[in-house]
């Protein structure tokens, strides 16, 4: 009983310095049943006595100033020794009645909004001054000497304060303040992690010595990709910037599909195009310029494996098309934007998830993979293509049309996992060969699927792209045997002649691209 009542803290004396001012008089109206002194510096200081409350203003109480226009206030001697000195500490006790100085065992901070200003401007000289520096300095103190203090740090903290004080007659337990600690920490580090990557992306250096990583914790997830792992979704945002407007929570693997749609989603055609995807690669994509047709094309090329998959739609779903979406299962209809109709006839089918994706941008990123506790960071594919990165290489040229094919076969080509081989005629895909060890194998499994679920006839024009080069002549044969007309590849293999000669042999359209685009 006697160690329970040790860690019991009385709480005497608060310095409250916050830039959120919102919800102060919930802790105010504590802090007065209590009888807790207050101290306070400028905003703050002026908006307690405005409310009503007697508070005692920091240069008062340190004797000293602010100075250099406020960006020295609390960084004093008398306000950091009240905060970290050892109360049970004997030495401690006899310099700070040497110096006259009184315990704080209260911190309310929050700090400078550095998040909130880069969202509303470019301008360094602003940015700079909304870095904090008194507020991150007495949090950590305060989370340091957890054993004495109490340290809050946002809003969201504010009842559960009022709540312990009201159980312990105005003191914490060493629980309490220890979980407090945690989330103070937490907070500096997530405050220094955004203040750091605004300089790193100020300087460029995409890869410094020391890589910070930060996010917000948007939902512990059911699961992983299996019930016996554990997961998790975070983000750099407050919120992501996906909308769910219907369903159950998205799984991890309702994640990682989602966003394998939306990669390609967002590379097509403004206002254009229609992505189904099953277990991270597509089955099928159309940019048909009717919407109705560019959704039935997606789904002929593999309707089998369409099934229980998700939609994505570069565009405003209308109530046609929901209509149309609701004649089979989905997982996830993703679009930019729904009308009215479209959500209520969606919403009929209970399990769907309904996303709107329209906010959704794809500059800056960053893909990170994580395994053994090492990560790897790069940039993503999704550079739109240049002509100026292409080589026509064959004897027979292609049309402006036969290009255009063979550039978005590629695109989709490179959002598919390697070895990836990508067939389409007239802008949607019709054979889809994905994740071989062999390049061949990846040729068979499209051309397979074009010749089960296509009717292609000899004046039909298919084309291919491969996600990398072709090692030897049996992967493209296959595709010319096929019917394939023109094919799309990077260059860079010993054996580049040999497919080049064969290409004219047959006389088949080869363009070769200067980069490649494997997807692991």
């Amino acid at each position: 009983m006697g160690n329970k009542q040790d860690k019991m803290k009385k709480i005497k004396q608060a310095l409250i310095s916050v830039s959120d001012k919102n919800k102060l008089k919930l802790i105010l109206k504590i802090l007065k049943k209590f009888k807790i002194k207050i101290i306070s510096s400028g905003g703050t200081y002026k908006k307690l006595k405005k409310l009503g409350y007697k508070c005692n203003e920091v240069s008062k109480f340190t004797n000293s100033s602010e100075i250099l226009d406020g960006r020295v206030k609390t960084l004093h001697p008398k306000i950091h020794a009240g905060i970290l000195n050892k109360r049970n500490n004997n030495s401690h006790k006899k310099q700070m009645r040497l110096k006259k100085y009184e315990n704080i065992d209260l911190v309310i901070v929050n700090f400078y909004p550095f998040e909130k200003t880069l969202a509303k401007t470019k301008n360094h000289k602003n940015i700079i001054e909304n870095i904090d520096i008194g507020g991150p300095a007495l949090v950590r103190a305060s989370a340091k000497n957890y054993n004495d203090v109490t340290v809050i740090t946002n809003i969201g903290q504010y009842n559960e304060l009022i709540k312990e004080l009201q159980n312990n007659k105005g003191s914490t337990s060493i629980e309490f303040r220890q979980k407090l600690s945690e989330e103070a920490f937490s907070k500096t580090a997530y405050y220094d992690s955004i203040v750091t990557n605004y300089f790193t992306s100020r300087t460029k250096n995409v890869f410094p010595k020391r890589k910070i990583i930060y996010g917000n914790l948007i939902e512990k997830l059911r699961y992983g990709e299996n019930p016996h792992q554990e997961a998790a979704i975070y983000s750099y945002n407050k919120s992501l910037d996906i909308v769910q407007l219907h369903g159950k929570k998205l799984s991890y693997n309702n994640y990682n599909d989602l966003y394998s749609a939306l990669n390609i989603s967002k590379t097509l055609p403004k206002n254009l195009g229609t992505v189904i995807v099953k277990h991270a690669n597509p089955c099928g994509i159309s940019i048909h310029k009717d919407k109705i047709e560019s959704y039935k094309k997606a789904l002929a090329c593999d309707p089998v494996s369409a099934f229980g998959g998700i939609v994505s739609c570069n565009f405003k779903v209308s109530k046609k098309l929901a209509l149309e979406l609701n004649k089979i299962f989905f997982e996830i209809i993703i679009g930019s934007g729904f009308d009215k109709e479209a959500i209520t006839i969606l919403k009929k089918k209970k399990n769907i998830r309904i996303i709107d994706a329209s906010n959704l941008k794809i500059k800056n990123l960053h893909n990170v993979i994580s395994n053994f506790n090492s990560l790897m960071f790069q940039s993503p594919d999704n550079k739109n293509f240049s002509k100026k990165n292409l080589r026509i290489v064959s004897k027979k040229k292609p049309s402006k049309q036969t290009l255009n094919s063979l550039i978005f076969a590629f695109n989709i080509c490179r959002n598919v996992k390697s070895n990836a081989i990508v067939l389409t005629k007239n802008d949607t895909t019709v054979g889809i060969g994905s994740g071989q060890p062999s390049r061949l194998d990846s040729c068979k499994i499209a051309i397979e699927k074009m010749n089960k679920f296509q009717n292609i006839n000899e004046n039909d024009e298919v084309v291919a792209a491969s996600d990398a080069f072709f090692p030897f002549v049996d992967g493209i044969e296959t595709l010319v045997q096929s019917g394939i007309s023109a094919v799309i590849q990077p260059s860079g293999s010993i054996r580049d002649k040999e497919i080049i000669k064969f290409a004219n042999q047959t006389n088949t359209i080869l363009v070769f691209s200067n980069t490649r685009h494997f997807k692991h």
